[in-house]
């Protein structure tokens, strides 16, 4: 199958602010674009490409006084498959993990391993190891958090969702990626896309989506509390400990997001 898919952010700046923009599709899926997603700007500005420290493209731009559009439209193969679910993945006790996971185990700005450590072990010390524990904590997650837009705000943190019980993906994603690290399971945090494909259609507007990562039998596996069941037509665009290593875009200035619209559709087969 193809997904179309693409964002356009409006922002307001008063004065010339740089920016890091992390938009772009992984580097793990870019032999999958047929349409790439190149990032287009209004007015148009230089734009300078890098990979950060985990690997993610970013890219740096100054935007001028006043307002600026930054957008793409892609479209990417994909196999239309649901996220695979691998019961029988082990978990690998700390001593044998690969020494590239081990920043996955640690705290991080927005999941506190230290305050929530007596309350995980509390909750899921008599699971199973391995991918039954890691359901454990998606299906408590997914219960415990009550989902909704108006919950989000940039500060939450992983401990104050598990107290306050609402919030929005990237809440559930927090919580879920600390209890996991607490159990001694390296867990990562996502960013990407992710639309109605396959369930049906919601009335709120599309946002980019946050999931996590858990190193179990060997590889890496696609968790995703707020939805709880696989989905199809998942598109990663960053991974990082939290959504600290990946905001869709850092300003150094004063600035107003005044638009913000994002698209993931499967196209259609011609007749």
């Amino acid at each position: 199958m193809q997904i179309r898919l693409g964002y356009e952010l409006v922002y307001e700046c008063p004065q010339r602010t740089p920016m890091i923009l992390t938009l772009n599709v992984h580097y793990s899926r870019v032999s999958d674009l047929v349409v790439p997603d190149h990032i287009v700007t209004q007015p148009a500005v230089p734009l300078v490409a890098y990979r950060d420290g985990f690997g993610n493209w970013c890219s740096r731009i100054v935007a001028p006084p006043g307002e600026i559009r930054i957008s793409t439209n892609a479209v990417i193969n994909d196999p239309g498959l649901p996220d695979a679910r691998d019961p029988g993945a082990v978990q690998h006790a700390v001593e044998d993990l690969p020494s590239e996971t081990l920043v996955y185990l640690q705290g991080s700005r927005y999941c506190e391993t230290d305050r929530l450590s007596d309350i995980a072990w509390s909750l899921f010390d008599k699971t199973p190891l391995g991918w039954a524990r890691v359901q454990a904590i998606s299906d408590f997650v997914h219960n415990h958090i009550r989902f909704g837009y108006e919950h989000a705000r940039a500060t939450k943190t992983a401990l104050e969702a598990f107290h306050e019980k609402v919030g929005v993906c990237r809440d559930f994603t927090h919580l879920g990626v600390a209890f996991c690290r607490c159990m001694n399971i390296p867990a990562r945090y996502c960013t990407g896309y992710l639309g109605d494909i396959g369930v049906p259609p919601t009335a709120a507007p599309m946002d980019f989506s946050a999931w996590f990562e858990v190193y179990l039998g060997g590889r890496w596996h696609t968790v995703d509390p707020r939805n709880r069941v696989p989905r199809i037509g998942r598109v990663l665009i960053a991974q990082g400990r939290d959504a600290a290593d990946v905001p869709l875009s850092n300003a150094f200035g004063p600035n107003t997001l005044k638009g913000f619209r994002v698209w993931t559709d499967e196209l259609k087969a011609a007749a």
